[in-house]
């Protein structure tokens, strides 16, 4: 219990900056919304957001997990030296990586504007470029402070980022907008008129992103403590032997996650939705997506904190159980997140501004989409464990042919519920896949009968509370609570033995 208590106090700990994170992506949204009525003008942004996503995988070339793999091995004091030696190796690498690609970027914006369909946002993408440059460079210290155990100092950073680029992005896009066009404070209209530019509009929102995400290089540098630029190609063989299939693996998955804001725009048929172009659908999708991103509160902070948990225990023979274990409750989080969204549709789409709502119906299907991928990713430690990283490789692969395929076939068809369904297609298979190889190679305990009844059932509800249509707030929100908090219920009584086991301990 006290392994589990370490991971499950880990997670909680990193999950407050997750959670702030996904909070601030909220209270973000009406902002950006508010700010930029029209859905085309944040088509663009949703376009590089999801490019970005998908480069970093590439950038950062699978190294925070072989970093983790290598630093594992290199306990105790006495190999100190040699944890650094692996530090200064996978940041080097990890630096050549971020600033040649962002480089080229800055010198072909203008190419790359034009080829992603934006003529007019090469500053947006010289931005981009070097947003993924910063965060390419900072991927290896962050990874260090949870090695190190210093979760504290890797949420502190992240909180701080994460309010400074709130900060930002009311500067410019509320503050400096409205006093530009006279709204308010008409004397300072002309500083404000010299800082933001409406020819670069939407685009800020990336600058604020970049600007808070330089100053890590001023919050994170005692992790960079010792660091010396380091190059040797034997060594960094062996780095990348590892590294490169999770690099394949990772990039797959995001490409499996990001493709339907890729292919939307481009296979969306003219007027399928009356009165809206395909940006204006794009701009939607986009941020309705935003309000599945809930989901990824509870993964990201597994992840954050089960990386250097998992290889820590590699030889452990309790490990399959614990695994288990984790991956049930897990499943039962995020089915509580899908169920708690999905039933409160209706006051959770206020953060949006009215034009963007029509598509709040894709938000239950992409969060059961992120929930299986959740499972994935949870059941994936197997073959990091085992070293056999070429059967993600070769899962993570199929899941972005899936994706692929059923976008281009379902865009057509149904619009950005297509995008949706492909989505949710697609990481099924890659969980079923992974559980499947996993039992052959990895044998795993895992509560299948849980597992499917918590999901099933979850997913019944939010079926039938969707077929009752309620208008009046006042009545839609205590019904749809009273829901949640009887499923809340059943799940209490089912799980009374570890809820009694967890309260007893909480309260010593």
């Amino acid at each position: 219990m006290s392994t589990f208590k370490k991971l499950a106090g880990d997670t909680a700990l990193y999950g407050v900056s997750t959670i702030l994170a996904r909070s601030i992506n909220f209270a973000l949204a009406p902002i950006q919304t508010y700010a930029f009525e029209n859905p085309a003008d944040l088509s663009s942004n949703v376009t590089l957001y999801a490019w970005i996503g998908m480069l970093m995988s590439v950038y950062t070339l699978g190294l925070e997990t072989a970093f983790f793999r290598f630093a594992a091995r290199a306990k105790g004091p006495e190999l100190a030296g040699e944890r650094q030696l692996i530090f200064n190796r996978s940041t080097s690498l990890l630096i050549l990586s971020g600033l040649v690609p962002a480089i080229l970027t800055t010198l072909f914006a203008e190419q790359i504007a034009s080829y992603l369909g934006y003529p007019g946002e090469t500053t947006a993408v010289m931005w981009s470029g070097l947003i993924l440059a910063v965060d390419t460079i900072v991927a290896i210290p962050f990874a260090r402070l949870r090695v190190e155990n210093k979760a504290r100092r890797f949420v502190k950073a992240k909180v701080v980022n994460i309010l400074i680029n709130v900060a930002l992005n009311i500067f410019f896009i509320v503050l400096c907008k409205d006093i530009s066009e006279g709204d308010y404070l008409t004397a300072l209209q002309p500083v404000a008129a010299w800082i933001y530019r409406p020819e670069i509009g939407p685009a800020y929102i990336l600058l604020a992103n970049l600007l808070a995400n330089a100053l890590y290089f001023v919050f994170m540098r005692d992790a960079f403590a010792g660091f010396r630029f380091t190059f040797e190609w034997a060594v960094v063989r062996t780095l990348l032997a590892y590294s490169l299939p999770i690099m394949l693996t990772n990039m797959s998955g995001v490409l499996n996650s990001l493709t339907d804001r890729l292919l939307l725009r481009r296979f969306l048929p003219d007027n399928f939705y009356p009165g809206l172009t395909s940006e204006d659908a794009l701009g939607i999708y986009g941020n309705c997506l935003k309000l599945s991103i809930f989901m990824a509160l509870a993964i990201n902070s597994f992840k954050f904190a089960a990386d250097p948990f998992f290889f820590s225990r590699a030889e452990d023979k309790n490990s399959p159980k614990l695994l288990a274990d984790v991956t049930k409750w897990f499943i039962i989080v995020c089915v509580v997140l899908w169920l708690g969204v999905s039933l409160n549709l209706d006051l959770v789409g206020l953060l949006l501004s009215p034009k963007y709502r029509v598509g709040l119906v894709v938000v239950p299907v992409l969060l059961l989409a992120n929930l299986f991928l959740g499972v994935y990713y949870n059941i994936s430690f197997w073959f990091k464990l085992s070293d056999k990283t070429k059967f993600g490789t070769l899962i993570t692969v199929i899941g972005a042919i899936t994706t692929i395929v059923l976008n281009m076939a379902l865009i057509p068809r149904m619009g950005y519920m297509g995008c949706a369904i492909a989505f949710l297609a697609s990481s099924l298979v890659m969980m079923v896949l992974c559980y499947v190889l996993g039992e052959k190679y990895y044998p795993v305990p895992y509560h299948l009968k849980s597992a499917v009844w918590y999901i099933g059932s979850a997913g019944i509800l939010i079926y039938f509370s969707g077929q009752i249509t309620i208008s009046n707030l006042w009545i839609s929100v205590p019904y749809h609570l009273a829901l949640f908090l009887a499923y809340l219920g059943t799940i209490a009584i089912i799980e009374r033995d570890t809820v009694k086991l967890a309260l007893a301990r909480f309260r010593k």
